[in-house]
């Protein structure tokens, strides 16, 4: 059986990759009223389909940090972060010509939205951290530890909020259900109960150490190893260190997102580094073997005879890791001829003898001019 995968999000809107927040807005609108059931009675159930599927991706492409998310990982980089539930009714604010007022639609995706605890274990919060690493370390990768700040079960109650030798009774609003449905054309729009705030149970007497969330919060160290090679926006996933989910349901993940400052000597792109390097007159024209910076130590780099300002040298290899295991890049030296700036009476006699010798088309026009002058005329 082949297998089905879903649509991309920018062709469901018939948009560009790059596309504003205001183009996203006016494709999702122009295709929703396309495919509105209401719309298209003849084919109900396709125009259902479609009206969820364009619905779903103006849900994650107009929030900024799904829309992040998937531009990098296709649909897996959004399957924990409400892609196809769970998402932010109030991004939907403004297509009240659309849902009319209603925007507790949490079901309106397959996959059933947002639960309360009364309608099933709700999986933690995926949590973000933001490092900053130097440069050195992004090069060899390193181990460190941090500390993130989070919610977890209370200890006390077991994150059930009630005082010890009590427990929750089911909310008598939603009779447990965590939520209040109604009917609006070929919608069930479901609301959170007000009365339990989507729990689905109430609680008469609260633990004294939570004061009845059944949550605190809490500061945990997270050993964390960063591969080599990384680079700025570098996203890491740690399973399972994200906040607790309610009891019964896994925890959420950690993403720690770097920054890797810039280096002072090389200029990082992608896997590949370039610098500027420079070396003297005679050096380029007699040529030589010189030491150079590189990112682990020193390298040897070899000047040919003759060499000209903004002449480039590859080391091939010698560049950053890939943290993905693909080799190394290579490291580019482009070399700038340094012209001295001041000279002894001997320099500047040898110099003198040096241009006399020189091509006629490379002689200074005037004997009586200075000698910047004729360091101009002679290196152009």
């Amino acid at each position: 059986m082949a297998k089905v995968s879903k649509a991309d999000y920018y062709e469901v809107l018939s948009i560009e990759r790059g596309a504003s927040a205001d183009e996203i807005k006016s494709a999702y609108r122009k295709a929703a009223l396309k495919w509105h059931p209401d719309r298209n009675p003849e084919n109900k159930g396709q125009a259902e389909e479609k009206f969820r599927e364009c619905t779903e991706a103006y849900s994650v492409l107009s929030d900024s940090q799904k829309r992040a998310a998937y531009d990098r990982y296709g649909h897996a980089g959004v399957a924990g972060m409400g892609a196809s539930g769970g998402f932010d009714a109030s991004i939907f604010e403004g297509f009240q010509d659309i849902f009319g007022d209603f925007f507790g639609f949490e079901d309106l995706f397959s996959g059933g939205g947002r639960r309360g605890r009364g309608s099933g274990a709700q999986r933690g919060a995926d949590l973000r951290y933001d490092m900053t690493l130097s440069f050195e370390d992004a090069v060899t990768g390193v181990s460190t530890k941090i500390k993130i700040p989070r919610q977890e079960l209370c200890e006390t109650c077991r994150g059930t909020g009630a005082k010890a030798g009590t427990g929750a009774e089911a909310c008598e609003q939603c009779r447990g259900r965590g939520q209040l449905h109604f009917q609006q054309g070929f919608f069930t729009i479901t609301r959170t109960c007000p009365a339990c705030r989507g729990a689905g149970q109430v609680i008469r007497e609260r633990c004294a150490t939570c004061h009845g969330n059944g949550r605190l919060e809490k500061q945990r160290t997270i050993e964390l190893r960063i591969p080599a090679g990384v680079d700025t926006d570098t996203r890491l996933r740690v399973p399972g260190e994200g906040e607790k989910g309610s009891p019964g349901a896994p925890a959420g993940d950690l993403y720690v997102v770097l920054q890797v400052k810039e280096h002072s000597f090389f200029e990082r792109r992608g896997a590949d580094l370039f610098a500027t390097i420079p070396i003297s007159y005679a050096q380029a024209a007699l040529g030589t073997e010189i030491s150079v910076p590189g990112i682990i130590g020193e390298e040897r780099l070899r000047i040919p005879e003759g060499t000209q300002t903004s002449t480039t040298f590859r080391l091939k290899g010698k560049g950053m890791p890939d943290p993905h295991g693909g080799g190394k890049g290579d490291l580019y030296y482009s070399v700038r001829v340094m012209t001295p700036s001041k000279l002894s009476r001997q320099q500047r006699q040898l110099l003198m003898q040096l241009a006399e010798t020189l091509p006629a088309e490379n002689r200074p026009a005037e004997r009586n001019s200075s000698f910047f002058e004729k360091v101009k005329d002679i290196f152009g």
